[in-house]
């Protein structure tokens, strides 16, 4: 069975909103935030990574949202450590090195940010606070613009933690792939 198939009614109700032009995130607005993340948790098990990818990009994008810093330090505090390693790792490939050196030097990691791609282990990243993921995300926010692509195509390799988002986040990325489908 196509994908598109397993999630049409669940789709259909964010394209409609999408067409009519509300300013809304759908029905992020109107529904309960459990039957928003049940939804995204239904797309995001049935539909092609890099579509559900393109909707997170444009999650963390939304101005309706909140800051990229806010968004991604929550899901890092909510993040295991191998988790948290993988996205600190995708962070410091988006930010200069003198960024990453400054602000995470002080978390005792500056023997993993030598080299020419500096790699923290699960344990390291479990010293790094939540308030330095977010100073890393809204800088490389500021200055690398495919740091929405980054974090996308990252949890959409991680779709249980990426449903603990709010609803509003999640409604914004149904409502992407739901235009994209």
């Amino acid at each position: 069975m196509n994908w598109l198939n397993q999630v049409e009614g669940i789709l259909k109700q964010y394209r409609g909103a999408a067409q009519a032009g509300t300013t809304g995130a759908g029905p992020a607005a109107a529904q309960p935030a459990p039957s928003v993340r049940e939804h995204f948790d239904q797309v995001a098990h049935a539909a092609p990574p890099s579509r559900v990818a393109e909707g997170l990009a444009e999650a963390f994008r939304s101005e309706k949202t909140g800051s990229l810093g806010s968004l991604v330090s929550g899901l890092f505090e909510r993040s295991n450590g191998e988790q948290k390693a993988a996205l600190l790792n995708e962070l410091m490939g988006a930010v200069h090195p003198s960024k990453v050196a400054e602000v995470l030097g002080g978390a005792g990691l500056g023997h993993a940010l030598g080299g020419a791609r500096p790699q923290v282990t699960a344990e390291e990243a479990q010293k790094v606070s939540p308030q330095a993921v977010n100073e890393l995300a809204n800088h490389a926010e500021n200055t690398n613009p495919s740091v929405f692509e980054t974090l996308g195509n990252f949890y959409s390799r991680h779709p249980t933690l990426a449903k603990t988002l709010g609803a509003t986040a999640l409604g914004v990325a149904l409502k992407k792939i739901a235009e994209r489908a």
